[in-house]
């Protein structure tokens, strides 16, 4: 027995010096060990806890006998160009920390050309409270060596893990990287999805999404710590491991969530329900980028409404359809609150915009019935600063020309009617009787072939190649460029965030 003793506290030890082996020196924007003005909130929140044990082995059935009020899962991709940005939300959630009452797990990733980490590979984290923002000082629980973060597979083993090791009532997810909406277009940087892996060049699909969030088992609240992911496309995705979606319209800076402000409401009332989390994890992105005179969206879904939802949507689609009013459609399309994407429209603004312009009763009635139902229903909070007045909370897709690959594999393309609406508003009308002459035929054909031709080349330069440039400028710079509105709508300007 007292070799085991001494074999014992001999483990302890090791485990005790390796944890402080693996503080991270890091300088925080440019201020090494800079002193911080924190809120009355998060002074209050002193209790500094111990990391609960965690194993090295595979999840097991077996839990740990305390569960607490909430685990916040934060899976932190940091293998891109965001990787300084990841070290400053790292040492945000230690500016709060575990509690008694809140475990708060990390999954951190650094890659090869990541600066400012001692280690590359994948560690996992309980994080403790320290106001010290030059290190970071959490337990390492895991190393987990060399993996794939843009692998769905993995991701949803790290919700698991994280459940069965540190137990609670209530779950969130935070996905913390890039990203893009559901589509998949023009190339590899711009492909559309979540969690982009630059080491092994994967990423985390719009479907692989949910498919991991469906193997963690109900989760009560997701964040996308990501851009663009506010989309009806997304979030229907999610519906069935969900009970909130928190997402941004718009793109988010590299900074993202401000992690300090957003936990400490909770450590400071751990018994705070899902929908008030997801209502203070809204604000606190909102309130931070106002402060700070930038403009930014985020809202939260109700995944419950979503039936409603699709029936409000379709309605409102097959009324549009019936009235045979492309030009109207098309008129609104433009006017529509967009995004970095500008195929991403505000659904309610879109909505409004045809209500308003109609002379048919049905698009009318069914359009503002679409509204009420997003502001009464859908979106449990919605908020905005800078110049998105015309942000309600939801985007949807609504491409000008074609459809971007994988549409049709959608949950939401294969329950609503959308994507016919879309290839709808996109044909073309019928050719009026006295221009179908043989010889009229033959000038049109040849007059939309030379435009087509000349349209074809005007798009390769003008968009095409532009578009694949600031592509790889993205991943090459988290910096910031002037736009004058997006989508070609001038009344929308804002800046485009070479970030997430």
């Amino acid at each position: 027995m007292f070799k085991k003793a001494i074999a014992a506290a001999f483990a302890v030890l090791v485990v005790f010096s390796y944890a402080k082996a693996e503080e991270i020196k890091v300088d925080f924007d440019g201020k090494a060990n800079q002193s911080f003005n924190l809120t009355e909130t998060i002074n209050s929140v002193s209790l500094d806890v111990a990391a609960p044990e965690a194993t090295e082995v595979a999840v097991t059935d077996k839990k740990p006998k305390v569960a607490k009020e909430w685990t916040i899962m934060v899976f932190l991709n940091n293998k891109n160009n965001l990787h300084r940005y990841g070290l400053k939300d790292m040492n945000e959630m230690e500016m709060v920390g575990s509690t008694d009452k809140v475990n708060i797990v990390v999954e951190l990733g650094a890659g090869a050309d990541s600066t400012g980490y001692s280690f590359k590979g994948t560690k996992r984290y309980y994080v403790t409270k320290d106001n010290n923002t030059g290190v970071l000082s959490s337990q390492v629980v895991q190393n987990l060596g060399k993996v794939d973060m843009g692998d769905y597979n993995h991701m949803a083993e790290f919700g698991q893990w994280a459940k069965a090791n540190y137990p609670a009532g209530k779950y969130m997810l935070v996905v913390w990287n890039h990203g893009s909406g559901w589509e998949k277009s023009l190339k590899a940087a711009m492909s559309k999805g979540i969690s982009y892996d630059d080491e092994t060049d994967n990423h985390i699909t719009t479907p692989q999404f949910g498919a991991a969030l469906k193997a963690m088992g109900k989760i009560d609240v997701v964040g996308s710590d990501a851009c663009l992911m506010g989309m009806a496309e997304v979030v229907y995705e999610l519906k069935d491991s969900v009970t909130y979606v928190v997402g941004s319209e718009e793109t988010e800076p590299g900074d993202g969530y401000t992690y300090n402000t957003m936990l400490a409401p909770l450590a400071a009332k751990p018994a705070m329900s899902p929908a008030e989390f997801a209502k203070n994890a809204v604000q606190a992105y909102v309130d931070h980028y106002a402060g700070i005179g930038e403009g930014s969206t985020q809202a939260y879904i109700k995944t419950s409404a979503l039936s409603g939802f699709l029936t409000a949507v379709n309605d409102f689609a097959t009324a549009m359809t019936n009235s045979g009013d492309r030009t109207l459609v098309k008129a609104s399309l433009n006017q529509a609150q967009s995004y970095a994407i500008s195929d991403n429209k505000d659904l309610y603004h879109f909505a409004e915009l045809m209500a308003a312009g109609t002379k048919d009763a049905a698009v009318k009635e069914k359009g503002q019935a679409l509204m009420t139902y997003i502001k009464t229903k859908l979106v449990g909070h919605n908020a905005y600063s800078g110049g998105y007045s015309d942000s309600h909370g939801i985007a949807i897709y609504m491409p000008s020309y074609g459809a971007g690959d994988g549409y049709d594999e959608l949950q939401w393309a294969q329950a609503a009617n959308w994507d016919e609406f879309i290839k709808w508003y996109q044909a073309k009308d019928e050719q009026p009787a006295n221009d179908r002459s043989v010889a009229g035929q033959i000038c049109k054909w040849v007059l939309l072939e030379t435009l087509e031709t000349v349209w074809d080349k005007i798009k390769q330069e003008y968009i095409v190649k532009p578009i694949e440039k600031w592509a790889e400028e993205c991943n090459a710079n988290a910096t910031y460029q002037n736009n004058p509105g997006y989508g070609g709508n001038p009344s929308h300007t804002e800046q485009v965030r070479t970030g997430k």
